[in-house]
């Protein structure tokens, strides 16, 4: 596989998407079996180049770069560092998964996959890109599968019925639900995805091309602008200076997808109104998207405007968790429960990353790998029971365990990852990202803490609800999950949870080996790597920094 596991990762969906395309929805087996195949070698691909990343060598390894336009100065460039691996790796297991979540759809299954496949070859595209063109591309190409699959396989949620008269007659027509904020269809949650991601997006396409404008450059080649950011600063503009406006728009363009409060309300109704494989995808990565590509944008380009205004970020992280943990507490609906909750664990990221610290950006770097991993649980497991019970409606479910109990045991697995409890990758990555943010933002892990805390009371008010206690005979034909691709995907993510949560020194180094260069960079610190005494001397690093002007990292390896 070599150098070119970039190219099996990125290509093994879209293949797979255009052999479906010549298949019959009458053979099922071999639908299912294409996409289940070509989802399996992106995820074999995907753990080779997680295993195979140096994270002593660090830096973007296994790069691939085709020419696209000499006079644009695009490029199909990919390559990976220790950020973007383990989210490639997120996305191969949540693509692989989700196809077996998936295995009894049977409204037009084979449309199904191909839209899932393309949708994961997107988010796996954002993560290896380093062509600011190419980024945008790949980001941009992930809202056309969303619509579609929410549109089309998704579910109306209980406010739905406030749309139409007892006869049953719907009282909107085929425009207006656009502009009726008060409907949750699955339409109007597909149609109010679109136009958030679409209009922030072109905020960050506007910074983007302010960046290629201003850089002088002629090319979209992140490595290259990196090096040469010094270019776009301190040129006036409306009071203020270029790099602060693109920064802005950067910024906020990719929060939206986040989600940031308050560009948030998009993503709990398209959690609601998705099929299970569609929101593990939408919650395990589409949603990071929004994190990786301000890391990749603004930390690597603008640096020191970052410094200057990531503070932002951790004002209105504290909104995040506050926010969305209260509205999942109070929610009835399990597919809210968990979006909400989705949106108020994005907040720990933002956190780790406004901190602008090693071990905070580390933390949250692996946090998005963890949340993948606890969030595709769980949305995975509330789509069987939806499937069995054909209710998302908490109160009048219950006693679920007497028929689910695999179900119901991996629930406990699944609401314990989300939580953070001991032993699994989302425990280390909350303290990493809590121990690195007090020294800078106190209040806002107190919040974080307390957000925890909160997390715990609605999840296992959730839990109580669905599985113990009296059952409605009415769901008694329900069962549990017995068949092997049943529970495959549920056996695998939490394997990789609680693995890397017993195991998590790989996985630390790799990130760290991204995260190192790029904190060094934003906070004026020397890399302890770059400090080496001239043979023959006993100068001490402390000694070295001094006389650099520079600060000791606060880092295990300094230490």
């Amino acid at each position: 596989m070599g150098d070119y596991a970039l190219l099996y990762i990125l290509f093994a969906p879209f293949f797979g998407a255009l052999a479906l395309i010549f298949v019959s929805n009458r053979q099922a087996l071999l639908v299912r079996g294409i996409a289940a195949g070509s989802a399996f070698i992106s995820l074999i691909a995907s753990l080779y180049l997680f295993y195979s990343y140096d994270p002593v060598r660090g830096g973007f390894q296994f790069i691939q770069r085709f020419e696209w336009s000499r006079q644009l100065g695009i490029s199909l460039y990919l390559g990976v560092d220790g950020i973007g691996t383990p989210l490639v790796l997120a996305s191969s297991i949540l693509l692989f998964a989700g196809i077996f979540v998936s295995w009894h759809i049977k409204d037009r299954a084979k449309e199904f996959y191909i839209w899932i496949l393309i949708l994961a070859a997107a988010t796996i595209g954002v993560f290896m890109s380093l062509d600011l063109f190419f980024l945008y591309f790949f980001y941009e190409m992930s809202v056309i599968p969303m619509y579609l699959l929410l549109g089309m396989w998704g579910s109306h949620t209980k406010k739905y019925l406030e749309m139409t008269d007892p006869e049953g007659v719907k009282q909107r027509d085929s425009v207006g639900f656009i502009f009726n904020f008060g409907s949750n269809s699955k339409e109007y949650a597909a149609m109010k995805l679109v136009l958030f991601l679409s209009a922030f997006a072109v905020a960050a396409f506007m910074g983007i091309l302010l960046i290629y404008k201003y850089s002088g450059l002629n090319t979209f080649d992140i490595l290259v602008l990196r090096e040469h950011a010094s270019t776009l600063m301190n040129i006036p503009v409306l009071g203020t200076t270029l790099d602060k406006i693109i920064w802005v728009l950067i910024f906020f363009g990719f929060a939206s997808i986040a989600p940031l409060w308050p560009l948030h309300s998009w993503s709990p109704v398209g959690h609601a109104a998705a099929p299970a494989a569609t929101s593990m995808l939408h919650a395990g990565v589409l949603m990071k998207l929004g994190h990786f590509s301000i890391i990749r944008v603004a930390y690597e380009i603008l640096p020191e405007t970052t410094r200057e205004l990531m503070p932002m970020a951790a004002v209105l992280c504290m909104f995040s968790i506050v926010y969305g943990g209260f509205v999942a507490y109070y929610a009835k609906d399990t597919k809210y429960v968990i979006g909400y909750s989705s949106s108020s664990h994005m907040g720990y990221v933002f956190l780790g990353m406004a901190a602008l610290d090693y071990i905070s950006l580390s933390g949250a770097v692996i946090y998005m790998f963890a949340h993948a991993m606890a969030t595709g649980m769980l949305f995975s497991m509330a789509g069987w029971v939806y499937d069995q019970t054909h209710t998302r409606d908490i109160p009048s479910l219950g006693g679920l365990s007497n028929k689910m109990p695999f179900i119901s045991a991996c629930f406990v697995v699944g609401c314990m990852a989300s939580i953070g409890m001991p032993g699994t990758i989302n425990f280390i990555a909350e303290v990493m990202i809590i121990v690195g943010s007090w020294n800078k933002y106190p209040l806002q892990v107190i919040v974080a803490v307390l957000g925890i805390v909160l997390t715990m009371a609605y999840l296992f008010k959730m839990m109580r609800s669905l599985f113990y206690g009296p059952m409605d005979q009415k769901y008694s034909h329900s069962h549990d999950a017995v068949a092997f691709v049943d529970r495959l995907p549920l056996l695998i993510m939490i394997s990789v949870s609680v693995g890397f949560g017993l195991f998590p020194m790989h996985l630390y180094n790799v990130v760290r080996s991204g995260v190192d260069p790029l904190i060094a960079k934003i906070t004026h610190v020397v890399p302890v790597a770059e400090l080496q005494a001239p043979k023959g001397t006993a100068t001490s690093l402390h000694e070295q920094l001094a006389a650099r002007g520079a600060q000791l990292p606060d880092s295990p390896v300094a230490q």
